[in-house]
């Protein structure tokens, strides 16, 4: 088991340059789960829609006038938790934690919610998950909710709260829509391939 600090020292590591870095409280990681998280954050900072500590008030704010179905992540103010997930609902902006265990990070679900929770090796993958689910949940039929003492709501991740991104970040996303589970990615220049694989998300 490792202790690393949450997101508050610079490390040095081959997944985060000098600019990163890890959340100012302690948690216990095995290896493998450190380099799980490290290479999330790692994505998450590339992806124009974390944004870091800011507290659930400041995400409130920054979600009020934004339609339902915009979110952001941030850094969790739990400490028990990394990263947390605001969304604007009908009934307001939500805040989620984000569980991560040894081998993956997954929304917690009301014990009443008979369907499965998905896991996955990545925070980015999760979202993307849920969006597509909120895209076609009318005629899937798959719809997770928001639970709460007093209500149930919805969970759509329509669109991300993004700051500004460069041109070549916006084309690698648009590339990696386009070549989601394809061949063809294979036949790309290496250089190219290698700047896809550094942030291997459509969102």
């Amino acid at each position: 088991m490792v202790t690393h600090s949450k997101f508050d020292n610079a490390m040095s590591s081959s997944l985060l340059d000098s600019s990163m870095r890890l959340p100012h409280r302690y948690k216990t990681f095995t290896k493998a789960q450190f380099q799980m998280v490290l290479s999330t954050l790692h994505k998450l900072q590339e992806s124009g829609f974390y944004w870091g500590a800011i507290t659930g008030k400041e995400a409130n704010a920054m979600l009020a006038s934004e339609p339902n179905g915009t979110f952001l992540i941030r850094d969790s103010s739990d400490n028990r938790h990394l990263f947390a997930l605001s969304v604007k609902t009908a009934s307001g902006t939500k805040n989620l934690r984000i569980q991560c265990d040894t081998t993956s990070f997954y929304l917690p679900t009301d014990s009443k919610n008979i369907q499965s929770v998905p896991h996955f090796d990545c925070v980015l993958k999760l979202i993307h998950y849920y969006m597509t689910q909120s895209k076609g949940n009318t005629r899937s039929g798959s719809i997770y909710y928001i639970y709460s003492e007093v209500e149930k709501v919805p969970l759509e991740l329509i669109k991300p709260l993004s700051s500004l991104s460069t041109l070549q970040h916006l084309c690698r996303k648009t590339v990696n829509g386009h070549l989601a589970n394809s061949s063809k990615r294979d036949q790309l220049p290496y250089p190219l391939k290698e700047f896809l694989q550094e942030y291997d998300s459509p969102i």
